[in-house]
């Protein structure tokens, strides 16, 4: 009988579980297991507790749903915490480099495992250079009048991001447990800065100023056309400017703050007992981030009102300063150089292990799979920092950053699709970590997932359909005739075909 393999030229062959497992003790492309729970829980808050407190959550609140940006985190913290249980059981099961992309390969086939793999590549890469610039923006402040950006005639050089990038990629080269132990010493900085953040806020509460919580909608040309969200434009609202369908648009803006917690899940193959580390440091990690986001939100909408905030340049120092309280903006601005410097650091992290996972298997080219005597891909480290310095130092993203919130989710949504695939097609595998509630907390989660992607703009997924098809181009172009799956000897039994005619039932 033709399985799906055969019948479209190997598009949707299989990579087994046992044989991503097996490439991980190739000597040339091996990575060094030296990460524990602890390590990974470091990880997740690291990357999270960052970019969504210092650079987001003020600029949220005044020009998309006011005080109910509080609301906006718990919303976005239901469809991650849904999708978190789904990547500990995957990331459990199949403990190797690649996070959405492996788990791709392994349930729905080449092909999609290269869609995942090339929606990954864009989220890490604008993510890392995103922050950069937005950690520029911090320095700018601590410096002064000396700004981080050159003007170069009609060009501007942002070298304050370059320079951050440059260094991170010289301590992911040296070793993955150096730049752990660097992001702890950071988490402990910013987590002290939070903690200054709520006591000296508190202090400047005023209940009245969550008043209305929910402010009344708003109209403007900046919801028109295609710049409002997909669901506004779809339902007749014309914008997606406070009122209830601006909280819907802010649960999917601030979904941007809790991007990270995935990362986690593509350091698997480098963590000692990734059975029980990877799952802990995924679900202990946000945790941790949504009390710690929901807390600053509330405190920060009712330190000053909602429309003081407005503006592009608004950050969470902004409330103090109002205030008059310039020393405690000043250590603000520290503990953000600080927090975005772990963000950029894990992302980085994130898009150099799944590029090393689609290299090892020939969808990229094989060269930059090699690893280097301290167990880390050095010559990946250096061209996705390449690339990301290029991006971060020449370019203005503008709305750009709502690319990696429609990448990410698309990523969580076949995760958690994986799973139901999984769970049927290979009960036998053992599983360190198991979704409870199966299947509704997966189908919950796609929902969920879903529904923040609806509430992104309408330029959003154009640019994402943009992207996706030039990455058809490059599969069909460079990765399908390279594919290490295709060009083994096997490729047409236990780890091919094998493979995809469980999903036929046969």
């Amino acid at each position: 009988m033709a399985t799906p393999g055969t019948r479209w030229g190997g598009l949707f062959r299989t990579k087994s579980v046992e044989q991503s497992i097996r490439d991980t003790d190739e000597p040339d492309s091996k990575l060094r297991k030296e990460l524990t729970a602890w390590d990974l829980t470091v990880f997740g808050v690291a990357v999270v507790v960052g970019a969504g407190i210092f650079t987001l959550t003020a600029r949220t609140a005044g020009n998309v749903a006011g005080p109910s940006v509080s609301l906006a985190f718990v919303f976005a913290a239901i469809a991650c915490g849904l999708t978190a249980l789904c990547y500990a059981e995957f990331a459990s099961t199949v403990p190797v480099a690649g996070s959405a992309y492996t788990f791709s390969y392994a349930t729905f086939g080449e092909l999609v495992a290269w869609i995942i793999g090339w929606d990954l590549i864009l989220e890490f890469a604008l993510a890392v250079s995103v922050v950069a610039k937005g950690w520029s923006q911090y320095l700018g402040e601590v410096m002064g009048s000396h700004s981080p950006i050159v003007h170069l005639g009609p060009i501007d050089f942002d070298w304050g991001a370059v320079l951050l990038i440059s260094v991170l990629g010289v301590l992911l080269a040296v070793g993955t447990k150096v730049s752990s132990r660097v992001s702890a010493v950071a988490v402990a900085i910013k987590l002290s800065v939070i903690a200054v953040v709520l006591v000296v806020g508190a202090t400047y509460f005023d209940k009245s100023n969550l008043t209305p919580y929910i402010p009344p909608s708003q109209s403007g040309a900046e919801g028109e056309g295609l710049h409002q969200s997909l669901f506004s434009y779809f339902t007749g609202a014309g914008h997606s400017t406070f009122g209830w369908y601006g909280l819907l648009a802010a649960a999917s803006l601030v979904f941007f703050a809790f991007i990270g917690f995935d990362v986690v899940a593509t350091t698997a193959e480098e963590t000692k007992d990734p059975q029980r580390s990877v799952p802990r440091g995924i679900l202990g990690s946000l945790v941790i981030v949504t009390i710690l986001y929901v807390a600053v939100s509330l405190i920060l909408t009712g330190m000053v009102p909602y429309t003081a905030l407005s503006g592009d340049r608004a950050t969470l120092a902004t409330a103090f300063a109002q205030h008059g309280a310039t020393w405690t903006k000043n250590i603000i601005s520290v503990g953000a150089l600080a927090g975005l410097t772990t963000v950029v650091m894990v992302m980085f992290l994130g898009q150099t292990r799944v590029l090393f996972a689609m290299s090892r298997d020939g969808l990229m080219p094989r060269q930059l799979a090699h690893t280097g005597k301290n167990g880390t891909p050095v010559r990946l480290t250096i061209v996705v920092g390449v690339v990301c310095a290029a991006l971060a130092g020449f370019v203005d993203f503008g709305t750009l950053e709502e690319m990696v919130n429609i990448g990410t989710l698309f990523a969580f949504v076949l995760v958690a699709i994986g799973v139901l695939i999984l769970r049927r097609t290979r009960p036998e595998l053992p599983r360190g970590f198991r979704v409870p509630l199966v299947p509704l907390v997966p189908v919950l989660a796609v929902l969920a997932c879903l529904w923040l992607m609806l509430n992104l703009s309408v330029e959003t997924w154009l640019r994402f359909l943009v992207w996706m098809a030039l990455g058809l181009i490059v599969y069909f172009a460079y990765g399908r005739r390279h594919s290490v799956l295709a060009n083994r000897p096997d490729a047409n039994s236990s780890d091919g075909t094998a493979s995809v005619a469980a999903h036929d039932g046969t």
